[in-house]
């Protein structure tokens, strides 16, 4: 279970995402402004953060600005809003967040998007500790992860079976750029895999279709590839640190 930053300026919606969060056996901290989700971020260090866009003092855009900017976006984080356009939306994923709800937020979606931004982030995690801990004792932690050292640390995953579908990261990255790299391979190989069907796509994945357009147009992913190659393979070439 997770320990979640909850960051909103009305007291109904924080009470509400806390006893849903808490139902769930996550840990809920509560923020009513961006000063309060400042120390929260320094104190607690949570594992994610529900941020709110259209706050009175900092807006969360500006605070999520703010973070990646002082290399504290270390977080899986995803917006809320009620009023925010799509540009706005659009911007907030561009600078680094996970995903976008709509308020009101219904449980369903809530608990989705909690779900992929944790899985998502402990996958990257999870190789990333691997690759180090196999580089510090020199073997094999498993045959599907190797890596090397090239002006920077390599992470290669084989994300299918077949052994030309090895996608290679850089993990000498800033961590918004090395999750844009995993996210581009994730949402590759499921495009390839579906056969370019975005509605097989985003129930794979977990997200809206909306946001999954979104999120495979901030990522520069050609829509036309998976239609092209129909299967896995398709992408066997990409490399995803590139």
């Amino acid at each position: 279970m997770a320990n979640i930053l909850v960051v909103d300026d009305e007291p109904g919606i924080r009470d509400l995402l806390s006893e849903i969060l808490n139902d769930e056996g996550h840990t809920v901290e509560l923020a009513e402004n961006a000063a309060q989700a400042r120390a929260a971020r320094k104190n607690s260090r949570p594992d994610m953060v529900l941020l709110d866009i259209w706050m009175p003092d900092t807006d969360g855009v500006t605070l999520l600005k703010e973070w990646r900017g002082a290399g504290l976006l270390t977080m899986p984080v995803v917006m809320m809003s009620g009023h925010a356009t799509i540009d706005t939306a659009v911007e907030a994923t561009r600078i680094g967040a996970h995903a976008f709800l709509e308020k009101p937020i219904t449980l369903q979606k809530l608990l989705k998007a909690v779900d992929q931004a944790l899985l998502r982030d402990g996958m990257i995690r999870k190789l990333s500790i691997e690759s180090i801990e196999k580089t510090r004792s020199g073997g094999s932690a498993d045959a599907a992860i190797d890596t090397a050292a090239a002006g920077g640390q390599l992470l290669s995953v084989a994300v299918d079976p077949s052994p030309q579908s090895q996608q290679t990261f850089e993990l000498d990255k800033p961590l918004r750029d090395a999750r844009d790299a995993f996210e581009k391979a994730y949402f590759e190989f499921h495009l390839a895999k579906e056969g370019g069907s975005m509605t097989r796509v985003a129930e794979k994945t977990g997200l809206e279709r909306t946001h999954l357009y979104r999120k495979l147009k901030q990522l520069g992913i050609d829509l036309s590839r998976g239609r092209r190659g129909g299967g896995a393979s398709a992408n066997a070439s990409t490399n995803a640190g590139a």
